[in-house]
């Protein structure tokens, strides 16, 4: 590496899978995009392992970085507007939706554009290791970049959107009306009629019309997709998000992993 070249590492973690972005802010490049996906979830201690071993045995992560940002993807979050939130509380804001344990370190995100905290499980064992491999790193929850970067898109909008992050066996939707958050949430989906179900149903809790809502997808998606495909049965105006990232790319990295790592790409502040 140059001596004058400079660098973040951008790693999102998950019980599914890892993935890995490295920009230079030198040439303005986002140099390379490296995704692992696991067979079947693992537990905290089998993701380090993971992670462990990649880093150790693949010098692009053997470098020294400017910044180092660990991501956390899990269900274990919720948002707690500014105005109710009391640090001494962390615990009991999570118990209501999510499993913890007693052992558990809890954490939070302030989204300023919201005027919220985001609540969340960090993963300990994660943090120490990329403490003791990097030094001082900084972590965020997965749905804190989301909100954030949704919320930059909504505001060019008077009327109210909905986005929707796709994931291999997941997704997370958002209904934005400017820059207001209306809906916050993550479905789990094994096939296509459970893909539209929990769409079809948010928005009818909502009063959402159908024939008149846009939905923007983005992530593990596209418009020959069969997901995309049963979306477009039953919502008149559905389209793929167009993101104009301000950073060039390798030549080598995959289009299709340019669009499907939608929160790794917009984590870079």
């Amino acid at each position: 590496m140059k001596p004058n070249s400079i660098k973040d590492l951008s790693i999102q973690i998950s019980l599914s899978g890892l993935s890995f972005c490295i920009l230079n802010r030198s040439t303005n490049t986002v140099e390379l995009l490296h995704h692992i996906e696991f067979d079947v979830k693992v537990t905290p201690f089998e993701v380090l392992n993971q992670l462990r071993t990649i880093i150790e045995t693949n010098t692009d992560y053997q470098q020294q970085f400017d910044s180092v940002l660990s991501i956390y993807k899990n269900e274990l979050s919720t948002l707690v507007p500014e105005s109710l939130f009391d640090e001494a509380f962390l615990a009991d804001y999570l118990k209501f939706n999510a499993k913890i344990l007693k052992t558990d370190y809890i954490s939070y995100d302030t989204i300023v554009a919201n005027q919220c905290k985001n609540v969340y499980v960090p993963l300990v064992n994660i943090n120490n290791y990329l403490f003791e491999n990097y030094g001082s790193f900084v972590y965020k929850h997965a749905s804190t970049i989301l909100i954030e970067t949704v919320l930059q898109y909504a505001v060019k909008h008077e009327a109210t959107q909905v986005y929707i992050n796709v994931n291999a066996s997941d997704y997370e939707m958002l209904v934005a009306n400017s820059s207001k958050l209306i809906f916050y949430n993550t479905f789990d989906y094994n096939t296509k009629e459970d893909f539209i179900y929990y769409i079809l149903f948010t928005l009818e809790q909502l009063k959402l019309n159908p024939e008149t809502v846009k939905i923007h997808f983005s992530g593990s998606i596209s418009e020959e997709s069969d997901l995309f495909k049963i979306v477009y049965k039953y919502v008149r105006f559905v389209d793929i998000l167009v993101v104009n990232y301000d950073y060039l790319f390798a030549p080598n990295q995959n289009p299709k992993a340019l669009h499907n790592n939608f929160i790794l790409l917009n984590s870079f502040s």
